[in-house]
């Protein structure tokens, strides 16, 4: 392997350890938003009783 390919390779496995965690994080905030959220609507017929 070059030295070109090793800086590549070093590069790409520093940009996907970046990335990874932090894109993980934004979806599994939304998927905890999405549950957080569903139990507290009530509607106006509930709310009624």
């Amino acid at each position: 392997m070059s030295l070109i390919d090793g800086l590549f390779m070093t590069l790409l496995s520093t940009v996907a350890c970046v990335a990874l965690p932090k894109l993980l994080s934004v979806i599994f905030s939304a998927k905890n938003e999405k549950i957080a959220l569903s139990p507290a609507t009530v509607t106006s017929e509930q709310s009624n009783f």
